[in-house]
């Protein structure tokens, strides 16, 4: 019964270390997903301010 118990802990400790580590580096791949995006975003303002868009012109009356 002691062997049983023994073997019991070692599956339960590493079934919540597993959890512990899945849930960490699901944590950080979202993390650098959202970091990605706003770099994403930013390089866009960036390239946007960088070349002025074109001012529409104004129709002549006549």
């Amino acid at each position: 019964m002691k062997k049983f118990g023994q073997i019991a802990a070692v599956l339960i400790s590493s079934t919540i270390a597993g959890v512990l580590v899945w849930r960490k580096v699901e944590s950080d791949r979202l993390r650098n997903d959202l970091w990605d995006e706003a770099e994403s975003i930013s390089a866009e303002q960036d390239a946007a301010k960088a070349s002025p868009q074109a001012q529409p012109v104004p129709a002549q009356r006549g």
